[in-house]
């Protein structure tokens, strides 16, 4: 399940400050993610072509071969036990309370 965002400001004078400043600021405060941004973007740049030169170098045969294998492993996986309906439990009976001071 996804982490729920947080409420943010509770207190509409911390709310009405902290966009005051973001208005004012000259500029975005910098963020270092610690990058080094020419590093970031030759990355994308092999990644925004590695999967078509890859396809572009291998032979027909080949391409057809690694996308059989990936189709077995896919869908040839058998499961060990079918999936089991959730259970529900029962509701439980509230105790009966026998104090020793009672009698009957």
């Amino acid at each position: 399940m996804p982490k729920r965002s947080s409420k943010g400001h509770r207190d509409l004078n911390k709310l009405g400050a902290s966009i005051v400043a973001q208005a004012t600021a000259d500029a975005p405060p910098p963020t270092d993610d610690g990058k080094n941004p020419a590093a970031v973007a030759l990355g994308r740049l092999g990644g925004l072509k590695g999967g078509r030169a890859r396809a572009n170098a291998l032979s027909q045969a080949k391409r057809v071969a690694i996308a059989k294998q990936a189709a077995e492993t896919r869908w040839g996986k058998t499961r060990t036990q079918p999936a089991a309906e959730p259970s529900v439990a029962p509701a439980k009976k509230p105790r009966r309370v026998i104090r020793a001071d009672h009698e009957d």
